[in-house]
């Protein structure tokens, strides 16, 4: 009897593998030439779609790791958890297991990431595993033969000048796929060129987006080589756009694929540039410089960027500051009009600017937009960044509301020396009298403008008594509230995450990215990140604290890396607490306020959704009034709900029960 129950299910189990193997047998596709836009190589290819598609563009082919002595496929978030369409681009038949993919044929192949493989070319054994991505987006950009015959990868890192026309896929998380073309790829970045791991800026034949970004024509695809967190550029963007910076680049993890070769994650962002759909919006309309009649206009928007590793080209002029500027728009070439009157102009402009800020002129106000250089000055601060000032620092000239010509001090960008990572150089270290550079305590950009011989802007607004005053306001108002929501969990709504959220996005392309070879460490210019005194602060009692005892990291795991960044970034905003924030700026409680208006600042946004998230997770008090304000949908208790109703009013979509915009009588109550 047990003899016969056992071969029962051992034919159980033949018959079983037969109708998987038959059935994979029956989805072989016959692939034409030429229907791959990639498979330029006799190996296996798997496709980053699901289903089995007649998409030709998101095709990678299998790997050898020399690491791991073994090949791996690299899936994309988008492609399907079980299942993946396999080609075998060879005249004979290869085996994965026991599964046949005929020559020149696709199959669909149930995979997991949890087994290794056994892959048989011509009699040669291998071993196979797949791994499969948790990032927003992949992209994948295709030119097998972009310069003299050369790959796509191989001609554009020779030179950093070097570009070429593509065709691509951007595959996002949830499968869906656009295949628009690529006008032009090139290599981008001063020291970050350098690094093995390249990065590039994309521009598309049409407006794309990215899992949910902008549609826009330009994208900057940076590497994060030297930071291995791979976060420290997104944090501070994304917390730059949650308070209100005028420009604050968008952008998403991404699994980079060129030619059909896994190249590891990055970080698609929105390019600095201008133009409608780009970042900068409509700041360099055609010749914005000249008047309707071709003279030149009196005044006119331009954008530019502090920038000491800048070359001497057509785009450059040298401020009296000592500051090397780059003007990013207008774009003006030596022999054209009023080329020498257009630098001239910047050049003034951006002198008075300056000028006012250090000597702390009475119309500050007049020549810049005070608020957006506090919140500059903060991010920076913050971020304890290397390059505070004297590199990848923007200012952005244009019109105010009221039509009053004045710099905005944004966008952010290049925050990868940042958040602890970095060292320092430590003769500038020890030149500006700061011995706590990698601590998240200790103040930074005021002392910054000793480490060379041209003026440091971000240094003097850190002197500036007009711009502190400012500094106070925005980070007990919008910094404070940004922050608390990035230590809390579960948020995904808004312009910056809660850190767990960002950690889902990023772990699995993170490993990937680390499998694939990009070492952790990236070398000496990298502090140590395995331990940390951590920092509290207190809102109610507005105390401070730090741990007399070191949290301990294990840095050589993506996870221990990510987590000190994030320790170190609250640890600093708690630093930062003590020093900044100032209870009285909190608004006061009107008696009659608007429902789903939680903050009572007289708006319903997704910031008052955010708090009674906050509340909800225990993370923060409201008072009885907030309370009230929060009962959305009447229902007499606060719960998700309530925020879910707030995010469907911004997002003007009608939610049946709620009380969103009428205005409800507070009765006095105990705070």
């Amino acid at each position: 009897m047990k003899l016969t129950k056992i071969f029962s299910v051992i034919l159980a189990i033949i018959m079983l593998l037969s109708t998987c193997i038959i059935a994979n047998a029956a989805e072989t596709k016959e692939i034409t030439t030429g229907a791959i836009t990639n498979a330029t190589l006799p190996t296996l290819y798997a496709h980053g779609v699901k289903g089995n598609s007649d998409e030709t563009e998101a095709w990678q082919k299998m790997q050898w790791n020399d690491n791991k002595s073994c090949n791996y496929f690299y899936l994309p978030s988008g492609a399907d958890d079980e299942t993946v369409e396999i080609y075998n681009n060879r005249t004979s038949d290869i085996t994965i297991d026991s599964t046949k993919v005929p020559a020149n044929s696709a199959i669909l192949f149930s995979y997991s990431t949890d087994k290794t493989y056994q892959v048989n070319i011509d009699g040669k054994i291998s071993t196979l595993k797949f791994m499969k991505s948790t990032a927003e987006a992949a992209v994948y950009i295709n030119n097998s033969s972009a310069g003299k015959g050369k790959g796509l990868w191989q001609y554009l890192t020779e030179n950093k000048s070097n570009e070429a026309k593509a065709t691509g896929a951007i595959v996002d998380k949830d499968g869906t796929v656009d295949n628009t073309s690529i006008k032009k790829i090139k290599g981008r970045g001063n020291t970050t060129w350098y690094a093995d791991k390249k990065p590039f800026n994309i521009t598309y034949d049409e407006k794309v987006s990215i899992d949910g970004m902008e549609k826009g024509k330009k994208y900057s695809f940076l590497a994060n080589f030297q930071d291995a967190s791979l976060s420290r550029n997104r944090f501070l963007y994304d917390l730059s756009d949650e308070v209100g910076m005028p420009y604050a680049s968008d952008s998403r993890y991404v699994d980079f694929y060129v030619d059909g070769e896994y190249k590891g994650s990055y970080q698609a962002a929105q390019k600095v540039d201008t133009g409608s759909g780009n970042l900068l919006g409509k700041i360099d309309e055609e010749q914005s410089y000249l008047n309707e009649d071709g003279t030149l206009a009196k005044d006119f928007a331009f954008v530019c960027e502090i920038d000491a590793s800048a070359g001497d080209d057509d785009y450059t002029f040298r401020s009296e500051t000592g500051n090397t500027i780059t003007l990013k728009v207008p774009e003006l070439s030596q022999g054209d009009k009023y080329y020498n009157e257009v630098l001239n102009h910047a050049r003034e402009k951006f002198d008075a600017m300056f000028f006012a800020v250090e000597d702390n002129a009475e119309n500050l106000d007049e020549l810049i937009d005070v608020e957006s250089l506090a919140k500059l000055y903060l991010i920076n601060e913050l971020g304890k960044n290397w390059d505070s000032g004297a590199s990848s620092t923007f200012f952005t000239y244009k019109q105010d509301d009221d039509g009053n010509w004045k710099f905005f001090a944004s966008p952010v960008w290049d925050y990868d020396n940042s958040l602890g990572n970095a060292t320092g150089v430590q003769d500038d270290l020890r030149r500006m009298g700061v011995r706590d550079y990698t601590s998240p305590t200790g103040w930074w950009c005021e002392y910054k403008g000793k480490a060379s011989h041209a003026d440091n802007i971000l240094s003097y607004a850190a002197k500036n008594p007009q711009v502190l005053t400012a500094a106070k306001k925005v980070w007990t108002l919008d910094f404070v509230p940004a922050l608390k929501k990035f230590a809390s969990t579960g948020v995904d709504e808004g312009e910056l995450y809660s850190a767990d959220v960002y950690y889902n996005y990023i772990s699995g392309s993170a490993d990937m990215n680390y499998t694939l070879g990009w070492r952790l460490n990236t070398g000496g210019w990298i502090c140590d990140h395995s331990s940390l005194k951590l920092c509290t602060y207190d809102y109610k009692t507005c105390t401070y604290s730090q741990a007399t005892t070191a949290t301990k990291y294990d840095i050589n795991t993506f996870k221990g890396e990510y987590d000190y960044t994030v320790d170190w970034m609250m640890s600093r905003a708690a630093w930062l607490s003590s020093h900044l924030y100032d209870p009285s700026y909190i608004p006061s409680v009107p008696e009659e306020v608007l429902v789903g208006d939680v903050d009572f600042d007289g708006d319903i946004n997704v910031k008052d959704a955010t708090l009674i998230q906050l509340y909800i997770a225990n993370l923060s008090t409201l008072s009885n009034k907030a309370i009230e304000a929060s009962d959305v949908d009447n229902s007499l208790s606060v719960d998700i709900k309530d925020a879910t109703y707030i995010q469907l009013y911004c997002a003007n979509i009608n939610a049946e029960g709620s009380l969103v915009g009428t205005t409800k009588i507070l009765a006095e109550a105990s705070e």
